[in-house]
């Protein structure tokens, strides 16, 4: 399988709490990465294989003249230095770590399918950022199932104090304007797939109304140090947002994350070459 999360030993939460204008709690986490060339490697094919399974990246090459690696880089992933590239590099690598957090840490199924299906890669995929699927038993329908939405906003440089979480917040105010068109696709994709087991999973969230679940919703911003303001974070407010109570607010802070960034999607890049799935 090329999926790892090996990486999220690198996510931490701190002791250190920020409460919002209107008094919710805003958890606060760091994002330490090290050395290790072990998981750096199965990092980088986990992010990889969200653009490019390992598995059809040579069929997809093929009569294109390009090696593994230029593919990836020319065809795949957004640019490193061409606007908008580096902003929807650092958008695309914060919510792969937020599904991430959502799948590995609080234990959702959470499709991965948003940046392989991009039409141009310089541009940010549309809908809901993060959906995630929790059943209380695989095979029956209980109205304690979860669907997590999760807005996801990247402020990864730059030395001004950034309000990133408030625009996580606005926008996850309307994920629930969007769910059912965001559903529709994964399902869609599935149905593509012929994957009729993951079809009907996806299905059972599309008629709250008739068939009762629960939903999780997220707002996180993920913030290089230089712009990180417990300040400027504690002037956001979610008084609008539909569905507050059922709200998480999340930080995720680190150093140099923009250099952090275009070293991933190098390596990811570079170790293409290398990479045999079998």
């Amino acid at each position: 399988m090329p999926w790892s999360k090996e990486h999220l030993k690198w996510l931490r939460k701190t002791n250190e709490t920020v409460k919002s204008a209107d008094g919710k709690t805003i958890a606060v986490w760091e994002f330490q990465v090290d050395s290790d060339e072990k998981v750096l490697t199965a990092w980088a094919k986990h992010f990889r294989n969200h653009y490019c399974l390992d598995t059809q990246i040579d069929r997809l090459r093929q009569n294109t003249l390009h090696s593994r690696k230029e593919y990836l880089l020319s065809i795949k992933f957004p640019d490193k230095t061409a606007a908008p590239g580096p902003s929807v590099r650092a958008g695309d690598f914060a919510e792969i770590l937020v599904a991430d957090y959502l799948e590995y840490f609080l234990g959702y199924w959470v499709p991965r399918m948003r940046y392989g299906r991009k039409m141009i890669r310089n541009e940010s995929s549309k809908g809901c950022d993060t959906l995630g699927f929790k059943f209380i038993k695989d095979g029956t329908v209980s109205d304690d199932d979860v669907l997590a939405l999760f807005e996801t906003k990247a402020s990864l440089s730059g030395n001004k104090p950034s309000e990133r979480l408030q625009e996580a917040v606005d926008h996850s105010g309307k994920d629930d304007l969007r769910k059912a068109e965001s559903l529709n696709a994964i399902k869609q994709f599935f149905l593509d797939k012929n994957q009729d087991t993951e079809v009907d999973r996806v299905e059972r969230f599309q008629n709250i109304e008739d068939v009762p679940y629960k939903e999780h919703y997220g707002a996180v911003a993920l913030m290089s140090h230089d712009v990180y303001c417990p300040k400027t974070i504690a002037t956001t407010t979610a008084k609008a947002h539909r569905n507050r109570k059922a709200l998480d607010l999340i930080v995720i802070r680190g150093k140099d994350l923009m250099k952090l960034v275009h070293d991933l999607y190098e390596r990811a890049a570079d170790e293409a070459d290398k990479a045999h799935e079998t």
